[in-house]
């Protein structure tokens, strides 16, 4: 009798972002494919290409072709978290856009993608520094959306 297993093999994607100048932003390490599909409510595969210039990032994608501010992209796991600096940098960014609502936190699909990073990240060093992040950005999000994403971390841990 032969068993069939399903493999566990990591498939490993074709990144489709690239640095097109020497000098990079100093934001520039939380721009994720991710990030650009939940902003512009697109799969990844629906992506061409993700350029990073000096001082803005050009998405190119199926019906997409759009620059973006390096602060539109959320903070990430993985990289060097967020200093004064880029707080600032979101802060004014915020502070452009048209809503008086939307003028003090971000935007609403960073909760979502934080959660979706969540749930990627289920190893304890990961999760510890996920709630870490979290702890830096809560200025971010209004009461019910923090305690939302804490709400899921809870989980996540009492797994």
């Amino acid at each position: 009798m032969v068993s069939f297993t399903q493999s566990k093999e990591i498939v490993i994607l074709e990144s489709k972002l690239t640095h097109k100048s020497p000098v990079l932003h100093r934001l520039a390490r939380f721009v994720t494919e991710e990030a650009v599909c939940l902003m512009f409510n697109i799969k990844l595969e629906d992506i061409y290409a993700v350029e990073c210039w000096r001082y803005i990032v050009y998405v190119h994608a199926k019906g997409v072709s759009k620059f973006v501010s390096y602060a539109d992209f959320p903070p990430i796991v993985g990289v060097a978290p967020p200093n004064k600096i880029d707080i600032i940098k979101w802060r004014q960014r915020w502070r452009r856009q048209h809503e008086a609502s939307a003028r003090k936190q971000a935007p609403m699909w960073w909760a979502e993608f934080l959660q979706k990073e969540l749930w990627q990240n289920f190893s304890p060093p990961m999760l510890n520094n996920w709630d870490e992040l979290l702890n830096s950005i809560e200025f971010a999000f209004n009461e019910a959306t923090l305690k939302q994403l804490r709400a899921c971390y809870q989980f996540t841990i009492e797994k």
